[in-house]
């Protein structure tokens, strides 16, 4: 099951709709992008992804003034699975001084850093894989520390994620895909009722993307690729 969130320009969140597949790929989110044009999305402000080859160009490819973002905790984890269970904690470490940059240049010269020191010679898969997202990464330098807060992460998908996850283990198996569908199509309503109050953060947040985004309208867009039992 995948799923897309949406925040409003009031802080306001929308699930924007669910899907059921078996395969995932670039094909199927420029489906889903196009269903949520169709379906009156007039436009994408910022659209918060997670790593999946092809998304951004998916999202672009529909709506071309979006800003895409790569998840950071997303590229953090994917950073740790190639470290060994030891160094975990030293390499997060020295990955927070690439994030936590006060800009994209500030950002870049730590991550040359990174490569050229210690623990980016042990584990140089990790600074390439951050080059290969760089274009996604560099958008969240341009907002303060309180928006990025925001921007960094899918969080607020993956708390979705789980409380599917649980409906699901709860209830074992389904006879159809149908019978799955309408369980967590339940799931997520009630789980949108309970959004009365937008981030802390927002009001400040506000300000910055009218500034930043020409006060456009339209969604800041937060996409998980998959809620599965496990």
């Amino acid at each position: 099951m995948h799923i897309a969130l949406g925040v409003r320009a009031d802080g306001t969140k929308e699930i924007l709709g669910l899907w059921l597949e078996q395969n995932e790929g670039a094909k199927f989110w420029l489906r889903v992008m196009n269903e949520l044009k169709n379906r009156g999305v007039e436009d994408v402000l910022i659209a918060i992804v997670d790593g999946l080859k092809g998304f951004p160009e998916a999202i672009t490819a529909v709506f071309p003034r979006a800003t895409v973002q790569t998840c950071i905790v997303h590229l953090l984890r994917h950073s740790l699975d190639f470290v060994s269970w030891k160094d975990r904690k030293p390499v997060a470490a020295a990955l927070k001084g690439i994030y936590r940059a006060v800009d994209a240049d500030a950002g870049e010269a730590a991550l040359t850093a990174f490569e050229e020191g210690y623990w980016g010679k042990k584990y140089p898969a990790i600074g390439q894989s951050w080059r290969r997202a760089w274009a996604e990464i560099i958008p969240f330098y341009a907002f303060p520390g309180e928006v990025r807060r925001i921007l960094y992460t899918t969080n607020a998908i993956e708390a979705l994620n789980a409380k599917l996850r649980r409906a699901v283990r709860a209830r074992g198996h389904f006879p159809s895909d149908d019978a799955a569908t309408k369980l967590l199509f339940l799931v997520l309503n009630r789980s949108e009722k309970q959004w009365i109050m937008p981030p802390r953060e927002w009001s400040m947040a506000k300000s910055q993307f009218a500034v930043l985004l020409h006060n456009r309208h339209g969604l800041i867009v937060s996409t998980a690729r998959r809620a599965r039992n496990s």
